[in-house]
């Protein structure tokens, strides 16, 4: 192992199923990055073991009694009604399942680890955060507690200033912004599909909250994103010179995703996280979301392959083709499985024009960078 990295953090935790039966999260994703990597023979040394958080550091953001909540409801295996209702436990969208809490708190340890990494300048990878949505009193989107938020105030209480922050889910990271609105040493920033849930991330620059948002039209395709960065993204980078990024990578951004209409190609994504962390001291990579098991796995997969300096193309080998033809999941359609998937990580690049919304949406950013400092 080097001290310098680039670390990839994960745990067996994410190897068992989670989130019980019809949910959209009830597919394999961090357990397959994993076992892509180990099939790869990319797990050559900086891989880590993440730890789990601890009440204390879950305190720094969740509510006690939120957090208690959280607490019985795992003991239990199910949420009562006054829980239910006023934390948002127990629901279709939050469901209480055998091994909730270690897998929560393991995501947020794992980011905790990730920004103390990132602190002594390394970029570390956390395929299993990104849950954006988290909020102090309840669950929300999928979220029990916010790892970005976590590990955003773990870079600020080691002495980084300012900290940038980088959503490139398909849906607005709504729980960060809320966390950080008010905090001068945080700039966020969230790239997502327009009029999508949690209906939140409306178009607006600044104006003093540190909040940037820039919501696309369906179809956002790679040579769109490749604008937003190039003339929003870097520019403020340049700014604000931050002493260290987060990024959450939501693979549902992904064309394929069935719960999105954007249509990114996995390479556009591992470019504009590469074209962040190589210009910041030290950053923190997450997951997020991603409801295609063919696509989140092979997008994640390939981003620690680019982060480890290896290039594409990048055929999968047998035993992971295999893996990948078992796999079945509800949201998805056999037709609209597309035969790429079981045989590359490496998607094809979407590089459609950029379109007038999108022109539009960069004209209206207009010198957002420069309200940064």
């Amino acid at each position: 192992m080097t001290d310098a990295g680039p670390f990839l953090i994960g745990s067996d935790v994410y190897r068992r199923p989670g989130f019980g039966a019809n949910h959209p999260l009830a597919i394999p994703r961090v357990g397959l990055v994993l076992e892509i990597c180990e099939a790869m023979s990319w797990l050559d040394g900086n891989y880590l073991d993440s730890p789990e958080a601890d009440d204390a550091a879950l305190l720094r953001f969740h509510d006690r009694d939120y957090l208690e909540a959280v607490k019985r409801a795992a003991r239990d295996g199910r949420a009562d009604p006054a829980d239910r209702a006023r934390y948002k436990l127990g629901t279709m969208e939050n469901p209480i399942f055998d091994g909730l809490e270690q897998r929560a708190r393991t995501t947020c340890g794992g980011s905790i680890l990730a920004a103390e990494k990132a602190l002594a300048g390394a970029v570390a990878f956390n395929p299993a955060g990104g849950t954006h949505h988290g909020m102090p009193d309840h669950a929300h989107g999928f979220c029990y507690f916010n790892d970005p938020v976590m590990a955003i105030m773990s870079l600020l209480e080691g002495g980084a200033a300012p900290v940038f922050y980088l959503d490139l889910d398909a849906h607005h990271g709504d729980g960060v912004e809320t966390a950080f609105m008010n905090e001068p040493r945080v700039v966020t920033v969230s790239i997502h599909e327009r009029d999508r849930w949690p209906g939140t991330g409306v178009r607006h620059g600044g104006s003093g909250s540190g909040a940037y948002n820039y919501p696309v039209p369906k179809g956002f395709n790679d040579n769109e994103l490749a604008a937003l960065m190039s003339n929003i993204v870097l520019p403020m980078l340049e700014v604000l010179k931050p002493d260290a990024c987060v990024i959450t990578c939501g693979a549902d951004a992904l064309s394929g995703d069935p719960l999105s209409a954007m249509a990114l190609s996995n390479g556009a994504l591992w470019n504009a996280v590469i074209d962040v962390t190589t210009r910041v001291p030290g950053a923190v990579i997450l997951g997020g979301g991603g409801y295609n098991p063919w696509t989140v796995a092979r997008c994640w997969s390939g981003l620690w392959g680019r982060l480890t300096g290896r290039k594409p193309p990048w055929p999968l080998p047998q035993e992971i083709k295999t893996r990948f033809e078992e796999i079945d999941c509800d949201l998805i359609d056999d037709e609209d499985r597309d035969p790429q998937w079981c045989e590359r990580l490496d998607d094809a690049p979407n590089t459609a024009p950029v379109r007038p919304e999108v022109a539009a949406l960069i004209a209206d950013a207009g010198t957002d960078w420069r309200e940064v400092v």
